[in-house]
């Protein structure tokens, strides 16, 4: 039987690699590129083609940059009009389900409690707003005859991504001591696992038009993350309880001077960000099959090979 075909932008990147072999024992995937690769279709020929398939993920954009340096433009052309290009094409095809992956930081970069979908959006960065415009045009033309979902994943993870988890796995890997154990923070994660189910669970499904926020259904705090990167790799790890406010000054020092924290990185290691997954579970009527610790577990060992 032939395989219907789903088109996926970003199909290069750790998540669009993750997916496209998540979904390719039911599906024919057709990855979409700006520049010629091996088997893939460059976006000139995908938007002058208009074949019958199944669904688009979008997943192409320009990531969060927690330095900083990037200009507003990149993200606007990246996360915002490469994204109405894409939606426009999918309105005029034969596809019937199209889902893009967003952010949480669509919605916002500080949380109080618990992010639900019912919150209301105040993006502060460029990156969060050139997705919250993204998001907001699509909703502004959701078609009648057809699926869209908008997903806002929190942090993913998995093995292969060398995101912000190697900084805390390199600390206890050379065995130094996590100096924050007095900070009790909760911050929600995403496995890489999860998101692919989910995401095959939808392609499959007739729900309606929604918007979904994804994570685990646990979440970790900080010190919790460092003693479970010990567990796995076998190392033990000092955990200090050094009082905050000499913490808080010794980062406001870093700010000025060339110390291992300052005043962002303290914030990003002890916020919190607790990320509701709710509504797609019981829209979907599902359970999550990796719990947070064991797909945490599982993207901890991989930094070991």
């Amino acid at each position: 039987m032939t395989k219907h075909i789903i088109y996926i932008t970003g199909i290069s990147g750790f998540v669009g690699q993750n997916l496209s072999q998540q979904l390719s024992d039911s599906y024919a995937i057709q990855g979409i590129s700006r520049s010629p690769q091996p088997g893939q279709m460059t976006y000139v020929h995908f938007f002058a083609s208009n074949p019958q398939h199944l669904a688009m993920i979008h997943l192409a954009g320009k990531a969060h940059d927690t330095k900083n340096t990037a200009a507003t433009k990149d993200y606007n052309e990246a996360n915002y009009a490469l994204t109405k290009k894409v939606y426009d094409h999918f309105l005029r095809s034969e596809a019937q389900c199209f889902i893009f992956m967003s952010s949480v930081k669509a919605v916002a970069d500080e949380v109080q409690g618990e992010l639900t979908e019912d919150a209301v959006p105040n993006p502060i960065t460029p990156y969060g707003i050139s997705k919250q415009q993204a998001e907001s045009y699509i909703l502004a033309n959701l078609p009648a005859d057809k699926r869209v979902y908008i997903l806002r994943p929190c942090m993913v993870h998995g093995p292969g991504n060398k995101g912000n988890l190697t900084l805390l796995y390199n600390l206890v890997r050379k065995g130094i001591p996590f100096p924050l154990g007095a900070f009790h923070n909760k911050r929600s994660f995403l496995s890489i696992d999860n998101l692919g189910f989910v995401v095959q669970q939808l392609v499959s499904s007739q729900l309606p038009s929604a918007v979904y926020q994804l994570a685990d259904d646990e979440s970790l705090s900080t010190t919790e993350l460092v003693e479970l990167m010990g567990q796995a790799t076998k190392r033990k790890v000092a955990i200090w309880h050094i009082p905050k406010f000499l913490i808080a000054g010794l980062a406001k020092l870093g700010d000025f001077l060339p110390l291992p924290l300052n005043s962002n990185q303290l914030q990003k290691l002890t916020e919190n960000y607790r990320v509701s997954n709710a509504k797609i579970k019981a829209d979907l009527h599902i359970e999550l099959p990796v719990s947070a610790r064991t797909g945490l577990l599982k993207t901890i060992l991989s930094f070991e090979q």
